[in-house]
């Protein structure tokens, strides 16, 4: 990375993809027709519509540089809102208007935003740069403002960049007044990898991995992944109950190559994965929290046996889908991406960048470990729930739980009330998802954007049309694919998502209703791979 104005550019010129899926779809010429502008009469018209209370929650986020306490003695300097990771949660009412203003207090003249991930709201305020508005710049503020008429669980980082994978993040709960589902307890749970301030920058990150493996080719790893030639037999490393997961006592993952090749400072090697089709991962992260604790000082929910607590469980990593199981307890699924689904009792889930789950636990008496293990990266989070005496497991148990039955997004369905009502689909967009990671040239569609021009070439649509996407994955590599200001259905009867995982070698059908226009962006939800050039702007026709 050269600059932050690179970064800036390069989330500018979301329309490169589009060329490709309207070439598929017939030769549409419609990218060179007029498109609904963010802040335009259709997005007003469609905010006006959003059943309100009338009530409107203010506050300020200030994104400043701050030290922040991860326990264990590890305290990274960051940027963090409020000098806290996470953020202190938002929660807002079914119909609640919230007017957030961003303070930027970054150094250096970094622009930054927020974005509000999986919320269907307003165009101009989804905190993209500059496809939805001029980026933040350092000591200016930008007042974010929307009306939230869908419950559920939520998060909020910014857009620009890298950014995601410092401390910039935090939780937001849309509260639904008649919630149907009866417990006694709340519980927030983010997930999160963490390099920041520890071995390395996320900058630094991007800059060697856009080298592409090819660069590291003779490099013999000697940080805390396996060789490749040791992960070849096709073993899930997150299937190994009996070895060490402590990232405490990994070599340091700045050892230079023996041969003289390039070091890998930051680039992981051997990483695979069964859940996830092969590869899991590029970054080699130090430390993996849960609400912002490393797994030898893990974070205490405290509560009573006998008690049904709601987990939210929110992944807000830039580069680790992570295994979850609570030890001795039994999770039942009950919304996926804030939308609820038929529910499903399961030992252990797996969860995406972006992707959020809400679970039921009945407690048991004594201490247990919630354990979010980075899916084939021999690593793991760890936090722990307390009901009762008892000493606190160590911080690399394994529950037999994850290793149990584990269910992913598409064995799930939607719930009646959550289905899409049937409908034909008016247009199918085919989403090639292209590149790897010898030349680190992840695309849409064989085109990563230079991200010059936000509207050249979009993914068109109209509004009231039913929405087809083919995700097809083309790489070796899984990718969280989401969409801005929509949820989609996975195919005729799966559940109601924004973020869903593509496994490599397969296609993932998706289907959206067009109810809220403007210019939103799709893409991988691994930081490193959407700023590589892994996005596209989908955009609806004036």
């Amino acid at each position: 990375m050269k600059s932050i104005n690179r970064r800036s550019v390069l989330l500018a010129g979301l329309g490169a993809a589009g060329a490709g899926a309207l070439a598929a779809c017939g030769g549409d010429d419609s990218g060179t027709k007029a498109l609904v502008s963010p802040s335009g009469a259709a997005v007003a018209a469609t905010e006006k519509k959003r059943t309100s209370t009338g009530r409107t929650h203010r506050l300020t986020l200030t994104a400043a540089p701050a030290m922040i306490d991860l326990g264990s003695g590890v305290m990274p300097r960051t940027w963090a809102f409020d000098g806290r990771v996470p953020g202190k949660e938002v929660r807002l009412s079914l119909g609640d208007t919230l007017a957030a203003e961003l303070s930027n207090q970054l150094p250096d003249k970094t622009a930054t935003s927020i974005h509000w991930h999986g919320i269907a709201l307003r165009n101009d305020s989804d905190g993209v740069p500059p496809l939805t508005q001029t980026s933040v710049r350092a000591g200016s503020t930008f007042t974010y403002r929307f009306t939230a008429d869908a419950p559920g669980t939520y998060f909020f980082h910014p857009h620009v960049g890298v950014q995601l994978d410092r401390g910039l993040y935090a939780p937001l709960i849309v509260e639904d007044p008649k919630e149907p589902l009866a417990y006694d307890d709340e519980w927030v749970v983010l997930l999160d990898d963490w390099v920041d301030g520890v071995t390395g920058t996320p900058d630094e990150v991007f800059t060697e991995l856009k080298h592409g493996m090819g660069a590291m080719s003779g490099h013999t790893d000697t940080g805390d992944t396996p060789s490749p030639s040791s992960s070849m037999g096709g073993h899930d490393m997150g299937d190994m109950g009996g070895m060490d997961m402590s990232q405490a006592s990994s070599p340091p993952a700045s050892a230079a190559s023996p041969s003289g090749d390039m070091p890998m400072k930051f680039m992981l090697m051997g990483a695979t994965s069964k859940l996830l089709g092969g590869d899991a991962g590029d970054v080699k992260y130090p430390h993996h929290l849960i609400n912002g604790r490393v797994a030898t000082d893990p974070d205490v929910y405290a509560g009573k046996p006998g008690k049904k607590v709601r987990l939210r469980i929110i992944n807000a990593g830039s580069d680790t889908a992570y295994r979850v199981a609570l030890g001795d307890h039994k999770l039942t699924i009950t919304h996926t991406d804030g939308f609820p689904v038929r529910h499903q009792e399961v030992d252990a889930l797996l969860v995406g960048m972006g992707e959020r789950y809400d679970v039921l636990v009945t407690l048991g008496d004594g201490v247990f470990p919630l354990v979010a293990v980075a899916e084939g990266k021999r690593a793991s989070g760890l936090a722990l729930v307390r009901t009762g005496s008892g000493s606190a497991p160590s911080a690399t148990v394994r529950p037999r739980e994850l290793d149990g039955m584990i269910v992913t997004a598409p064995q799930l369905r939607a719930a009646d009330g959550a289905r899409l009502a049937s409908a034909k689909t008016d247009v199918t967009h085919r989403i090639k998802l292209t590149g790897g990671m010898e030349k680190y040239n992840w695309s849409i569609n064989g085109r990563p954007f230079d991200m010059a021009d936000p509207q050249a070439n979009p993914i068109v649509i109209q509004e009231g049309q039913r929405v087809r996407l083919d995700f097809v994955n083309g790489t070796d590599m899984w990718h969280p694919m989401h969409l801005h200001g929509h949820t989609y259905q996975l195919g005729s009867s799966g559940p109601r998502k924004d973020t869903t995982i593509v496994l490599p070698g397969t296609k993932t059908s998706v289907f959206f209703d067009a109810d809220n226009p403007g210019q939103w962006m799709l893409h991988c939800h691994n930081t490193y791979h959407g700023e590589a050039g892994m996005m596209a702007n989908v955009a609806y026709r004036a």
